[in-house]
């Protein structure tokens, strides 16, 4: 069986730092490919046209074939074999429920279960990272209202992005973990990326020198060790 590599953001890559690529090269070089085939899925945005324009603008400049996957306006009615022609999945930000809603309807979270069981890369911030736990801090419901929802749970635990940029998300998350209402789990800032492999942490990189990640449990929050890119 190939690894299963998830890598997630709290917020950062092109979309939030398009003159930083950092992040964007530490996502590409998991695929270990010369010139790996990235598509991203841009689907909580509702297919932004901005946010589809500057992956590509990025990526276009890096050694790689980029692609994009659109739900409202799909390429194929094969989407499974679209899925395993790629070396890496990458979800942007956005309504982390629509994304949801929308994959199970199209089964795309199935495909991409296995695709990652069969060594596909997947990635994604905010959202993107969101989805793949089993629970995750979301404003999905409506700006500035935040709710624990339920995700994919190809990863264990909970998570919350831009710990460090959004002024509610820490105190939501720590206090919904210590009211049990949220599992424990790991909080990111904008800049910082964790890499799971076959479920577990191997390592959390940063494109900001300062950027955190967090362990967050109940009445505990631990920041731990991660290492700057630049």
């Amino acid at each position: 069986m190939d690894m299963q590599k998830i890598f997630v953001m709290g917020g950062g890559g092109f979309t939030m730092e398009p003159k930083n690529p950092l992040l964007d090269l530490y996502t590409l070089s998991l695929t270990q490919k010369i010139k790996p085939k990235i598509c991203v899925l841009p689907t909580a945005s509702g297919d932004n046209p901005n946010l589809i324009q500057s992956f590509y603008t990025a990526f276009h400049k890096l050694n790689c074939t980029p692609t994009h996957l659109s739900l409202f306006n799909p390429p194929t009615r094969d989407l499974e074999s679209f899925i395993f022609d790629q070396d890496l999945i990458y979800v942007g930000g956005g309504n982390t429920k629509n994304l949801l809603t929308l994959w199970k309807e199209w089964n795309l979270d199935k495909f991409l279960k296995r695709a990652n069981t069969d060594g596909i890369v997947l990635a994604g911030l905010s959202a993107g990272m969101i989805c793949w736990f089993e629970q995750g801090v979301t404003d999905s419901f409506g700006k500035n209202q935040l709710d624990v929802i339920a995700g994919l749970g190809f990863l264990s635990g909970s998570a919350c992005p831009h710990f460090d940029n959004e002024v509610h998300r820490r105190p939501f998350y720590i206090q919904s973990i210590n009211n049990k209402l949220a599992q424990g789990g790991l909080a990111l800032d904008d800049g910082v990326g964790a890499l799971f492999i076959d479920g577990k942490i191997i390592e959390y990189v940063s494109s900001r020198p300062q950027a955190g990640a967090y362990s967050v449990q109940p009445g505990l929050e631990k920041k731990l060790s991660v290492k700057y890119l630049g």
